[in-house]
C-alpha cells in the first residue's frame, strides 16, 4: 500500500510529461481576456483623468480670478450733501491713491498662489502616478500567480483522473481516490483564492485609471527596469520632487505675503474734491479740496509683517525638513529595489533554468533506477518552492520600484 501511495504521489508531480511517448492528457485552456493587455504606460495615460486630478485642476480658474481681483483698483467715493448752511449743495468726488506698490505687492502675491496652485497639481498628478503603479505591479502580480494556481489545479484533475482510473482495474484502493480528491480541492481553493486577490487588484487599478470597477482590465507584463544609483536617484528627487516644488512655491508666497505686509505700513492718502452751489449772495457756485491720511498712532502694522517674516522661517525649515526625509526615503528605496532586482534576476537567469535542469536529472536517475522515490519527490518539492519563491521575488522587485518612484516624486509616507 505504501509504494502505491507513493506511486500515485509520483503521478501528481510527474503526470504533465512522465516518459517520452507517453501522451499526456490536455490542459485546461485559461479564460482569456475579452479585452487587450494594458500597458503601465496605457494605464497612466488613462490616470490623467483620474477624478482627483481633474478636482485639482479646477484649482486654476479659482486662482486667476484671485489675480483678476488682485488687479482691481480702488473705486472713488461720489457724495451729495444737502442742507440749510451755505452753502446748500455739495457735490464731493474722493479717491484713496494707493502708495508703496501695495497693487503690484498683492498681484504678485496672487500669482505665486497661483503657481502653489500648479505645483500641487503636479503633487497630485504624482501621487495618483504613484498609486497606478503600485496597482499596475499588484495586478500583474496577481496574474502571475493565478497562472501558477491554475496550472497546479490541473496537474490535481489529471491526477485524480489517473487515481480513479487505477482504482477502477483495482491497481488501487478507494483511499488513494479520497487523496487525490483532497488534492484536487486544495488546488481549487487555492486558485479560488487568487481570483479574489486578483478581482481586488483589478478593481483598484480600474478606480485609478477611471473605468468601471468591473471591467476586465488585464495588465501587461511589466519590462524588465533598470534601477538608479542611490546618489542619482537623490538628486533627481531633490529636483523633481513634487512635495519639495509645493514647499518652494509656499515659500515664494510667504515672501509675496510679507513684502505686501510691508507696504501696508504706508500711509494711503486720499484726495477729495467738492463743488459746492447756493451761497447767494456771495457766490452761486464754489469749491473746495482736501487731503485725508491716516495717522498710524497707534498701529503700523509690525506685527502683520513679523507674522509673515516668521512664516516663511517655518516653511524654509520645514523645507529643509521635508528634503532630509526625501534624501533618506529615497536612498532606502534605491538600496532594496537595487536587492530587489538582484534577487529577481538571479531566479530569473541562474537559478531557475538550473532547478529545471535538476527536476529534468531527477526524473531521469529515477525511471533508470539510480535513485530512490523519495529523493525524487525532495527534488521535486524543492523545484516548486523555488518556482513559488521566484515569483515572490518578481512581485518584490515591482513594489520596490513603485516605492521608490513614489519616493522620488511625491511627499515622503
Amino acid at each position: 500500500m505504501a509504494r502505491r501511495r507513493a506511486g500515485l504521489l509520483l503521478v501528481l508531480l510527474l503526470w504533465p510529461g512522465l516518459a517520452a511517448g507517453q501522451t499526456s492528457a490536455p490542459p485546461i485552456p485559461s479564460p482569456s481576456p475579452s479585452v487587450s493587455p494594458i500597458s503601465l504606460e496605457e494605464a497612466l495615460l488613462l490616470a490623467r483623468a483620474n477624478p482627483a486630478i481633474t478636482a485639482a485642476r479646477l484649482r486654476r480658474a479659482v486662482d486667476q480670478a484671485g489675480i483678476d481681483i488682485a488687479r482691481e483698483r480702488p473705486n472713488p467715493e461720489a457724495r451729495y450733501e444737502h442742507t440749510n448752511e451755505l452753502p446748500r449743495d455739495a457735490f464731493s468726488v474722493a479717491q484713496l491713491i494707493e502708495l508703496g506698490g501695495k497693487r503690484g505687492h498683492r498681484i504678485a502675491l496672487a500669482e505665486a498662489a497661483a503657481r502653489t496652485g500648479e505645483a500641487e497639481l503636479a503633487q497630485t498628478e504624482a501621487e495618483v502616478t504613484a498609486d497606478v503603479y503600485l496597482a499596475f505591479f499588484g495586478l500583474a502580480g496577481t496574474q502571475r500567480r493565478l497562472e501558477v494556481a491554475r496550472e497546479l489545479a490541473q496537474i490535481a484533475v489529471r491526477a485524480r483522473e489517473a487515481a480513479s482510473a487505477r482504482y477502477e482495474v483495482g491497481d488501487v484502493s478507494r483511499l488513494d481516490v479520497l487523496q487525490a480528491d483532497l488534492a484536487l480541492y486544495q488546488a481549487e481553493n487555492d486558485a479560488a483564492a487568487v481570483e479574489g486577490e486578483q478581482a481586488g487588484a483589478r478593481a483598484e487599478l480600474n478606480v485609478l485609471i477611471g473605468r468601471e470597477v468591473n471591467a476586465p482590465t488585464v495588465a501587461a507584463e511589466p519590462a524588465d527596469t533598470s534601477v538608479p544609483a542611490p546618489v542619482d536617484a537623490t538628486v533627481i528627487a531633490l529636483q523633481s520632487n513634487t512635495a519639495l516644488a509645493v514647499l518652494d512655491r509656499q515659500v515664494a508666497e510667504a515672501q509675496a505675503r510679507a513684502a505686501l505686509a510691508r507696504a501696508q505700513r504706508t500711509v494711503d492718502p486720499t484726495i477729495e474734491g467738492t463743488v459746492t452751489h447756493g451761497a447767494e449772495p456771495e457766490f452761486t457756485w464754489g469749491y473746495r479740496a482736501a487731503v485725508a491720511v491716516v495717522v498710524p498712532l497707534f498701529t503700523r502694522h509690525n506685527a502683520a509683517v513679523h507674522q509673515e517674516e516668521a512664516t516663511l522661517a517655518l516653511l524654509a525649515a520645514q523645507r529643509e525638513a521635508m528634503a532630509q526625509r526625501i534624501r533618506g526615503a529615497v536612498a532606502s528605496a534605491a538600496f532594496r529595489a537595487a536587492a530587489a532586482r538582484e534577487q529577481y534576476r538571479r531566479y530569473r537567469d541562474d537559478i531557475l533554468p538550473r532547478s529545471r535542469e535538476v527536476e529534468a536529472m531527477a526524473q531521469e536517475s529515477y525511471r533508470a533506477g539510480q535513485t530512490n522515490l523519495v529523493a525524487l519527490l525532495q527534488s521535486l518539492q524543492s523545484a516548486r518552492e523555488l518556482r513559488a519563491k521566484s515569483l515572490q521575488a518578481a512581485a518584490d522587485f515591482e513594489n520596490a520600484l513603485a516605492s521608490l518612484r513614489q519616493a522620488m516624486t511625491a511627499p515622503p509616507k
